[in-house]
């Protein structure tokens, strides 16, 4: 997953929420202008930073393989 696409699903979930940019940097434990890089894809957070984050609004991160493009299925 692309940070864009991190970003969008972020902003999303806030809309859904109901919670503003800066409730939610609040809420979380960070900058609004970190908050507000990490919602347009921007920016380089820490992992820390993007974990709180995804933890106030209810969301997890997961870790898994992928499958490569030369590779077979």
């Amino acid at each position: 997953m692309e940070a864009k696409e991190i970003g969008v699903v972020i902003k999303e979930r806030r809309k859904h929420l109901g919670v503003n940019q800066q409730t939610l940097a609040d809420l979380a434990g960070v900058g609004l202008n970190t908050l507000l890089a990490t919602e347009r894809g921007e920016g380089n957070p820490q992992l820390s930073t993007l974990l709180a984050i995804l933890d106030t609004l209810g969301l997890q991160m997961d870790i898994h393989l992928k499958t490569l493009d030369y590779e077979t299925v």
